[in-house]
């Protein structure tokens, strides 16, 4: 079975590096960018199985991020989770409208996180 690779797109070194860890002690397969230009950039060069997504990001926000990628046939179906600080239910809902699978509020536990991963990856 091949890893299930991840791309996190997060600003803050610190968290990207601390997921990716997590995520390695699991058998996945992560890679980390800082911004949503740098995400594009990934994505168009190799397809990921899930993508954890921040909404606060430098030049582009995680929302928008996903409503392009809902809007781009070969992204289309990609698997998102929201990783966010942002608790109000009003930012989970545009989220949500924008295409997430999921929503994760930071600061989070490994429990919550694989549990939702495996949730998403589950669903068709």
């Amino acid at each position: 079975m091949t890893a299930i690779s991840v791309l996190i797109v997060e600003d803050e070194p610190a968290i990207a590096e601390n997921i990716a860890a997590l995520l390695t002690a699991k058998g996945y397969t992560p890679s980390a960018v800082s911004s949503g230009p740098e995400a594009f950039a990934l994505i168009r060069k190799r397809k990921f199985d899930l993508i954890l997504l921040d909404i606060m990001l430098p030049k582009m926000s995680g929302v928008d991020i996903c409503k392009l990628l809902r809007a781009d046939p070969s992204t289309a179906d990609a698997k998102i989770i929201m990783v966010t600080g942002l608790d109000r239910m009003a930012d989970v809902e545009e989220a949500f409208r924008a295409g997430a699978n999921d929503y994760l509020i930071k600061p989070f536990d490994s429990t919550r996180l694989f549990a939702k991963i495996g949730k998403v990856m589950a669903s068709p």
